[in-house]
C-alpha cells in the first residue's frame, strides 16, 4: 500500500487551486456555480466509470502506487480525486482561456 499516487493528485489538486485563487478562475469567480459544475462533471464520470466497470470495459489496475482502497468493487479511491482534478483543471483553463481571448479582444 502506498499513497503516492494520491499525493500527486492532492499536490495538483492543491496547484489548481492556487492557480483559481491566483487568476479568479472558477471558485474564486462564482462559488456556487462552480461548486454545482464541478459536482455534475466530477458524478458524471463517476457514474461512467461504474457503467464501464459493469459492462467488463474498466478494471482496477495493479500498481504498487496506490492505496488499494475501494470505492467500489473496482473503483479505487483514486478515482474520485483525479476526476475531481481533471473537471477542475478543464473549468480552470476554459476560464483562462476565455480571460485571454477577452483580453486581446480588448487591446
Amino acid at each position: 500500500m502506498s499513497f503516492a499516487y494520491l499525493a500527486a493528485l492532492l499536490v495538483s489538486l492543491t496547484g489548481m487551486v492556487v492557480l483559481d485563487r491566483r487568476f479568479g478562475l472558477f471558485f474564486w469567480r462564482a462559488p456556487r456555480a462552480a461548486a454545482v459544475v464541478l459536482a455534475a462533471g466530477v458524478l458524471f464520470f463517476l457514474a461512467w466509470d461504474l457503467v464501464g466497470i459493469n459492462r467488463g470495459i474498466f478494471y482496477r489496475g495493479e500498481t504498487s502506487f496506490m492505496t488499494g482502497l475501494q470505492v467500489a468493487p473496482e473503483l479505487p479511491v483514486e478515482e474520485v480525486f483525479f476526476l475531481t482534478f481533471l473537471c477542475y483543471l478543464f473549468m480552470n483553463a476554459l476560464q483562462g482561456a476565455r480571460m485571454l481571448l477577452e483580453r486581446r479582444r480588448t487591446a
